[in-house]
């Protein structure tokens, strides 16, 4: 994944995140949007290779719907989980705004 994240101002308080097993609904303050993908604290584990769906919620009204597939989930039930992903068959306008929302490092 890039090294870039989510500018703040872009996204709303909520980012929804949903697999089978499981809906989140997920503050701003509690993610990392990259353009590849997104990594986010849960209180519930995840399989690899699970797959899952996002809805950003963007300030302006806008919602980047995404899907993706977790790499990553490490953690305990008692500290929770760190849960990364990364995107999968995005279209070129939902690539066109996660680049719009993600701030190099260096600008």
């Amino acid at each position: 994944m890039s090294a870039r994240k989510i500018a703040s101002g872009f996204v709303s308080e909520s980012i929804t995140v949903q697999a089978r097993e499981a809906r989140l609904a997920l503050t701003e303050d509690s993610v990392a949007i990259h353009r590849g993908g997104i990594e986010f604290r849960s209180p519930t584990p995840f399989a690899a290779w699970t797959e899952m769906t996002l809805a950003l919620r963007a300030r302006d009204n806008g919602v980047v719907n995404c899907s993706g597939v977790v790499i990553s989930c490490t953690g305990s039930r008692h500290a929770g989980y760190h849960v990364s992903m990364v995107f999968t068959g995005l279209s070129k306008q939902a690539q066109a705004r996660l680049n719009q929302m993600v701030q190099s490092p260096l600008a």
